[in-house]
């Protein structure tokens, strides 16, 4: 089995480097300096038990890539960048005839919800991914994944539901490779609680390190909204414990020497000035259902405004201050 990772930023490197380190047969597709940096020097990978410089395959294009039997699609992209990359890669032939959308399996390795629909419209066989992989990813060529023993836990299954060999095959060689990968026959239940947890990116994002009181009771209602949209939509979703639970003992953010803690994925988007944001695939998939089932989503409107504003007008994290959000939802307080 080789994994061809489309999108070796901060969670498909980790999950490439480790596979690659694992003695796994690994291609990573990045572009750009991040490309040109992999090519020349590897991939250093950052964890808690130290730096490894890993030389692991790595191209730009799909067309440098021969695909072939046993080959595993792993998108590791933004949801905004998912359509271009499924579209190009469901057309590239397999050896032996037919195309990878018939032929190859495709593991959704990202944020949100959507990207699994998108990926059924083109690839016969779909697999969703839940990931809590925290990992940063600001310089190219440069990984930092600052959890331990395992650097991840990945809940992998079916899309739109199931558990076959296919998931299996690929979760043992995770597993091999510093993972957790538990196969579950409902991973988008996972994927669902995930999007609730990941609410809180755009806060961070936009509001950079701001942990104030204000801070958390946007987050504390972006929550609630999605809780009620989703209960509202009869959709099912793990709980916060659940998630919890899974990676108790096992995927633990430890110290990796420089005094920095890992943000999120949205963070980072804004700090590498990238223009674009997943917000709309994560408060806006809450906005979207909201819409759907006449359940109001004032907040999470707001906060995905916000995002889009700082991505597009190329704002760093902290921008915008949590007390100036919410005095765009309630009116200024008494006193300010």
């Amino acid at each position: 089995m080789r994994y061809i990772i489309i999108g070796a930023g901060a969670v498909g490197g980790s999950i490439g480097g480790r596979l690659h380190e694992a003695g796994q047969d690994v291609v990573l597709v990045a572009r750009g300096a991040h490309h040109r940096a992999l090519r020349e020097h590897g991939l250093r990978l950052t964890t808690p038990a130290g730096t490894l410089q890993l030389d692991v395959p790595v191209v730009d294009r799909p067309e440098d890539v021969g695909l072939r039997d046993g080959d595993v699609l792993v998108l590791a992209v933004k949801t905004q960048d998912s359509v271009a990359a499924l579209d190009t890669w469901a057309a590239r032939p397999v050896a032996g005839g037919g195309t990878a959308g018939e032929r190859l399996p495709v593991v959704c390795a990202q944020n949100g919800v959507e990207n699994e629909r998108l990926a059924l419209r083109r690839f016969r066989q779909v697999y969703g991914m839940c990931v809590v992989l925290p990992s940063t990813f600001l310089t190219p060529g440069a990984i930092a994944a600052p959890c331990g023993p395992y650097t991840g836990a990945l809940v992998l299954g079916r899309y739109p539901a199931g558990a076959d060999d296919t998931a299996r095959r690929i979760a043992a060689g995770l597993e091999k490779s510093a993972f957790l990968a538990p196969v579950v026959p409902d991973v988008m239940r996972w994927k669902y609680g995930k999007l609730l947890g990941n609410l809180a990116n755009a806060v961070e994002a936009v509001c950079g390190r701001d942990t104030g009181a204000e801070a958390r009771d946007l987050t504390a209602r972006a929550k609630a909204e999605g809780a009620a949209v989703l209960a509202a939509a009869g959709i099912a979703a793990t709980g916060g414990a659940e998630l919890a639970d899974l990676r108790r003992d096992a995927v633990e953010v430890r110290p990796l020497g420089d005094g920095e803690r890992a943000l999120g994925s949205s963070w980072q988007s804004l700090v590498r000035g990238a223009g674009s944001i997943e917000t709309d695939h994560l408060n806006g998939e809450i906005v979207l259902l909201g819409r759907e089932h006449a359940v109001p989503t004032p907040v999470n409107e707001l906060l995905q405004r916000a995002a889009n504003d700082s991505a597009r007008g190329h704002r760093e994290p902290g921008a915008v201050t949590a007390a100036a959000l919410a005095a765009l939802l309630d009116g200024p307080r008494a006193g300010s």
